[in-house]
């Protein structure tokens, strides 16, 4: 039995996932500002659910960034715990990747450019493909992630669908493409069942680390204190 737990407090959105021997549960919730005192008791219930305890899993995965901050603090600490305390390993996901693959699993097109909103007129960015083949998911990064302004960003020759809060930059990125995106799914945030399903291809080619190696990738070094809200992503 394969057993891996996912967490996500990236954006506005806090959510949690385990996957087991490919048996999904999730709990996605809208909360923002209460991802610390959400995150913890919604692990509790998933295991509790699932008849499982810590030390039942294989792993524990967790949505490394980019994104907010604080969120992407709590979720390192909580994951650093957790795993010490059980003896696990840690699989870090990118935010990026796991909106795309929502993208992907929605709609079955491939190409996905996905934006988180970084404030400061600034958007995460990140793109990726995805294939199937034998019911076994393949994923290929198209560039690497970057933090950028939208009139920055260079044209691309790939015809991407867009995904994420950086989408509120929809009319600028919009013109980078050499064709017109069919979907743009601008309220979508993070999901802890996307990151389980990348954990799980990580956990099969043994990229894991120990957990005191759980840390947050910001992408950019410096914190905005500008009081400006958050694109928040539905459901």
């Amino acid at each position: 039995m394969t057993a891996i737990l996912a967490l996500d407090t990236s954006t506005p959105a806090c959510s949690v996932a385990l996957l087991v021997d490919g048996v999904m549960m999730d709990d996605f919730r809208l909360a923002p500002r209460k991802h610390n005192e959400l995150i913890l008791p919604m692990v509790d219930q998933m295991l509790t659910q699932a008849q499982l305890s810590l030390s039942d899993l294989d792993a524990i995965a967790f949505a490394r960034g980019p994104g907010s901050f604080t969120g992407l603090r709590i979720a390192a600490g909580v994951v650093q715990g957790l795993a010490y305390g059980a003896d696990l390993p840690v699989i870090p996901v990118s935010t990026l990747a796991a909106l795309a693959l929502d993208g992907f699993q929605q709609t079955g097109d491939s190409h996905w450019l996905a934006a988180l909103d970084a404030r400061m007129g600034e958007v995460y960015l990140g793109g990726y493909e995805f294939s199937e083949n034998d019911g076994s998911l393949l994923v290929k990064r198209s560039f690497e992630e970057v933090v950028i302004k939208p009139d920055q960003v260079p044209n691309f020759d790939k015809a991407y669908q867009g995904i994420g809060s950086g989408w509120c930059y929809q009319e600028t990125l919009s013109n980078l493409l050499p064709s017109k995106a069919k979907h743009i799914l601008e309220d979508a945030a993070p999901k802890a069942s996307c990151i389980v399903r990348l954990a799980e291809i990580a956990w099969q080619k043994g990229e894991t680390i120990a957990a005191h190696e759980a840390v947050p990738t910001y992408l950019r070094d410096e914190i905005s204190w500008e009081k400006q809200p958050l694109k928040v992503g539905k459901r």
